[in-house]
């Protein structure tokens, strides 16, 4: 049965119909694809065709999410890895893809599966054999990690929470609005898994890093960011490396993990775009 939303569908069917090269973009935790519509509108001016993905069970807006829709509540990786890939194979063109946070990591295990030409992870959740794990993380994390129920539950995170995690590089006027136009809750469980993927034998988070058909990886990072260290990025990109593909990293100091939303996404997205078109 096809999880693909009519949303989801309808863009894949503009996409198809414009003969354009596609890009997919795909969001992290407390975020829905409503996040990238900037990005969609910037990338489309530059001649692609683009597609948000949802993850599965994601309310349709901001506002209905915070209704109390629930239905994210046990989602993992797997689940989610397997729904892009569905909305992925149903172009006509193989795409170039970009996520953000959980969505880094998700676009670099759809790209595992050798269905993108390009990929773009922005300050990505670290996948399987990603070994340093900075305080910064640890607290970030701490709201979901410090209640084992939460794994099969979803998780709102208060102001003080999100101004630590997402926007610690912003004015805190800027952070207020981040979290009045962006912020929804999200599923506990992706990040125990990504939290236990070292110590025990679950594949969620695994990555091929020596697989050829993986195709050309950039890895962005905010300096500043305290959910996704630098540390956290440069050993992503160290074991991605070992890729025979093109294998970029590039740092934006002073940026933190909101940097898809926040004033300086126009930065965010034109490395990315300069990595597209090279």
């Amino acid at each position: 049965m096809s999880t693909i939303t009519q949303r989801e569908a309808q863009q894949v069917a503009a996409a198809n119909a414009s003969g354009k090269q596609p890009v997919v973009f795909v969001h992290g935790l407390w975020l829905l694809e409503s996040s990238w519509d900037a990005w969609r509108e910037r990338f489309e001016a530059e001649g692609y065709a683009t597609v948000a993905v949802d993850w599965p069970g994601d309310a349709a807006s901001v506002a209905e999410a915070r209704l109390g829709h629930d239905a994210l509540a046990g989602v993992g990786v797997q689940e989610v890895t397997d729904h892009i890939a569905e909305v992925v194979r149903t172009l006509d063109t193989k795409p170039f893809l970009v996520g953000h946070s959980f969505g880094g990591l998700l676009v670099q295990r759809v790209a595992d599966l050798g269905l993108a030409i390009k990929t773009v992870a922005i300050d990505p959740a670290p996948f399987k054999g990603v070994l340093p794990l900075p305080a910064s993380a640890l607290k970030a994390s701490s709201p979901v990690l410090g209640n084992p129920a939460n794994r099969n539950r979803t998780v709102t995170l208060t102001f003080d929470q999100f101004r630590y995690g997402f926007a610690n590089a912003v004015s805190e006027q800027e952070a207020h609005e981040l979290y009045k136009k962006y912020h929804v809750a999200a599923p506990g469980r992706p990040l125990f898994q990504a939290a236990s993927a070292n110590v025990t034998t679950g594949k969620a988070t695994k990555i091929d890093v020596k697989n050829p058909e993986r195709g050309q990886l950039l890895i962005i990072n905010g300096g500043a960011d305290h959910i996704v260290p630098n540390a956290m990025a440069k050993a992503a990109f160290k074991l991605q490396s070992k890729n025979p593909g093109r294998t970029e990293f590039q740092e934006l100091p002073g940026l933190g993990h909101s940097l898809v939303i926040d004033s300086h996404w126009g930065e965010v997205a034109e490395a990315a775009l300069e990595f597209i078109r090279s």
